[in-house]
């Protein structure tokens, strides 16, 4: 019998869930990655389905919980990335090693991912005075507005969502 983490058929072990899954979306037919850009796949009908299902089935239980549903801009102000660098190196390195984020700490050289997102430094053929980037996480856009709407206990709880 073949060990439980080995791969069949070429589908990556479950147990590197970041190998399986697009394994799994891409076999399943759910996506198309042949769009010329990298991470930018192109939803399939019957994937798009499950996709509605999943988030409608999110808003429900976040409507039962009282839970409001924001939109957060796409776009991220350069000033910003160094927030959104720590945040998103936190994650990542508290997601590989199985620990709570907040037990963690970074050292300079571990944080950041400047070289992998996508950036807006023009609007048409001007360039723009502060550059932009598409945010991989919504949390800098969402800690930037938060302290601008919840100024004392009574503006607790915030029970806020957001899907993208």
């Amino acid at each position: 019998m073949a060990s439980p983490d080995k791969a069949k058929r070429g589908i990556p072990s479950k147990e590197d869930f970041n190998l399986w899954y697009p394994a799994i979306v891409e076999i399943a037919d759910l996506v198309d990655k042949r769009y010329p850009i990298k991470g930018m796949d192109v939803w399939k009908p019957y994937g798009w389905k499950a996709m509605m299902l999943i988030d409608g089935l999110t808003r429900a239980e976040m409507d039962r919980t009282g839970h409001e549903e924001y939109n957060f801009p796409l776009l991220v102000p350069e000033d910003l990335l160094e927030k959104e660098n720590r945040l998103v190196s936190l994650l990542k390195k508290a997601r590989e090693d199985g620990v709570d984020p907040d037990e963690l700490r970074l050292d300079e050289e571990e944080a950041g991912f400047k070289k992998e997102v996508y950036w807006v430094k023009h609007a048409g053929e001007n360039e723009l005075e502060l550059p932009m980037f598409l945010r991989p996480t919504s949390e800098t856009p969402m800690y930037t507005m938060f302290p601008l709407w919840v100024r004392s206990h009574g503006d607790l709880p915030l029970k806020t969502f957001q899907i993208v």
